[in-house]
């Protein structure tokens, strides 16, 4: 299928300010574009506060006043270099609106600065926190989900196999989960979809400059978790784009959670590319995936 017309008039758009490839970039350069790229979010919710997450800074998103609503711990995309809980401010305002459950965006520390494992830590951390303290925040400590976009899926989906608290099901969009990169829509989308195959190496060296893991520990790429991890994760719905780099092996991770025995929808949406899911403001698509990533969610944590 070809490209979606509003996606290729975005990528035409961002193609014609000349930025340089991100490999060519140093990571605080490339953080500021980011940030500066973010358009401010429109959407308005009961309650929106900055909280600290035992250390960890973090933005709790409450659609209403009740006080035994469900959770979605966040964690925002931006290949464990870029990206923030402003960047991602209108991604979980929306999500929290569709799903009248609240929504806690984690700004879990960034590579290189801080490189494996120290980001997972940090995620691994504030969802004890939300867990530990969910009668202050007006939160069920039983009904608690995680999620992410990219990076923020692959720290989601290590986090859920790691299971340090109990949790309902597992958010995926687009998710890192094979830092190998040898997947054939590598080479299928590696150039033109702006996430490329280049960006992508850029991305996992940073993450894994330090000592410590490798492209095939499961907590770094989760597709190489054991069988038997696997068949002990929550509910899972992923998400994935057809000219994206990471889409096969997002396919691949939901085929082995359901050869696990794990319940998992897939959805690939044809004609789109990675970074979708938070073009909701200019993209159809990146509404109704949001949509669909919501309703999932919000059925799972009222079972």
């Amino acid at each position: 299928m070809a490209l979606h017309p509003q996606t290729a008039a975005l990528l035409l758009a961002l193609e014609q300010l000349n930025a340089p490839a991100l490999e060519t970039q140093e990571p605080v350069v490339a953080r500021a574009g980011m940030e500066m790229m973010t358009a401010p979010s429109m959407v308005e919710l009961h309650e929106i506060r900055d909280v600290d997450a035992d250390g960890v800074p973090a933005r709790l998103y409450r659609p209403n006043n009740r006080t035994d609503v469900g959770l979605l711990v966040f964690y925002h995309g931006g290949g464990w270099v870029l990206g923030s809980i402003n960047t991602h401010d209108d991604v979980c305002r929306k999500l929290a609106q569709s799903m009248g459950h609240a929504v806690l965006s984690v700004d879990y520390r960034l590579a290189p600065e801080f490189a494996f494992p120290e980001p997972l830590n940090d995620c691994i951390v504030a969802l004890r926190w939300a867990h530990a303290h969910a009668s202050e925040l007006g939160i069920d400590a039983s009904r608690i989900a995680v999620g992410g976009d990219s990076a923020g899926g692959n720290l989601a989906a290590a986090v859920a196999n790691l299971q340090p608290v109990p949790l309902k099901f597992q958010m995926l969009i687009y998710p890192v989960t094979d830092a190998t990169r040898s997947s054939q829509s590598y080479i299928d989308n590696g150039e033109g979809f702006r996430l490329t195959a280049g960006g992508m190496k850029w991305f996992c060296d940073h993450y894994l400059s330090g000592s410590i893991g490798s492209p095939t520990d499961p907590r770094v790429s989760p597709l190489f978790a054991d069988a038997t991890i696997l068949a002990s994760a929550p509910p899972a719905i992923v998400i994935t784009a057809e000219y994206d780099p990471l889409r096969d092996e997002g396919e691949q991770y939901a085929n082995r959670l359901n050869e696990a025995g794990v319940s998992c929808s897939l959805t690939r949406y044809y004609g789109q590319v990675h970074g979708f899911f938070s073009m909701s403001q200019f993209v159809d698509d990146g509404a109704a995936a949001i949509t669909q990533a919501a309703t999932a969610t919000r059925i799972a944590l009222e079972r």
